[in-house]
């Protein structure tokens, strides 16, 4: 046996992060604490709202330019996807800010580099694909229910989902599936970032900390991810130019709610 406390003769002993049991008002009270972090340190919230709301600006554009019509609808539904990548220097802001760190772009860009050679890059990889399935899979319930026919613009697009019985069997069957995907990517990322941000942990055990929360909490991190779905197509709405306010204070509330959600690791 060995003498070290926390040690056994193969090597240190693995302690899973604590999940604990949150109420209703921990979800109100860490939005609370969001906002403040926003209104302390709002250049940095722009910043990467900015960031964020670009790239779905970029990404439909691009879809005009190349004639797919079609694409910005999928595209606005599954973007919020891929939000609790991008807000990683948001949690970074409220961690610093927690710990009473100075504030710097310098630094908070510099952790948020330093992530690709940790294990963050994988949980990137994971949201990503998630996107890149929700996207395959809208051309696949396309084809099946529509056929291969092409939208020479949005409104034609919506037009046919909206007015014929196809449509309209695509929009429920694919919201349905984009239902399962958000939920299930939500329970592996709710908290997995900033879990990855803070500790040195590999992304598995981030990813099943998160289930875990989600399991022990599924009143409280349902209403959450109601509140957050809620916000984000309220966002999107005006060519996705609200993200400039809502990601920065959804990003810093995820922060907050991660700190009630997971014990502090034991010394």
């Amino acid at each position: 046996m060995s003498d070290v406390p926390g040690e056994s003769e193969a090597g240190p002993i693995r302690r899973d992060p604590i999940v604990r049991t949150i109420a209703l008002s921990d979800i109100f009270e860490a939005l609370a604490l969001g906002l403040r972090d926003f209104q302390a340190a709002p250049l940095y919230g722009l910043f990467f709202g900015a960031i964020y709301a670009l790239g779905g600006i970029g990404i439909v554009t691009a879809a005009f330019a190349f004639g797919i019509g079609w694409l910005p609808y999928p595209v606005a539904a599954g973007f919020a996807l891929i939000g609790p990548f991008v807000a990683v220097g948001l949690y970074e802001v409220s961690r610093r800010r927690e710990a009473g760190t100075p504030l710097s772009f310098a630094s908070v860009l510099g952790v948020v580099y330093d992530q690709h050679r940790r294990e963050l890059g994988w949980m990137a990889f994971v949201t990503l694909f998630v996107f890149l399935v929700w996207m395959y899979q809208v051309r696949m319930l396309l084809a099946l229910f529509l056929g291969f026919k092409s939208f020479a613009s949005l409104q034609e697009f919506l037009d046919v989902v909206l007015t014929t019985p196809e449509g309209l069997m695509f929009l429920a069957v694919g919201h349905v599936v984009g239902a399962v995907l958000s939920v299930v990517l939500f329970s592996l990322t709710v908290v997995a970032f900033p879990l990855l941000l803070d500790r040195d942990l590999d992304f598995i055990t981030a990813m099943i900390t998160s289930v875990r929360t989600v399991t022990t909490n599924p009143v409280p991190m349902l209403t959450w991810a109601a509140v957050v779905v809620a916000l984000l197509a309220l966002s999107i709405l005006p060519g996705f130019l609200g993200l400039l306010l809502t990601l920065p204070v959804l990003g810093h509330t995820t922060w907050h709610l991660y700190r009630r959600l997971v014990a502090p690791p034991i010394a």
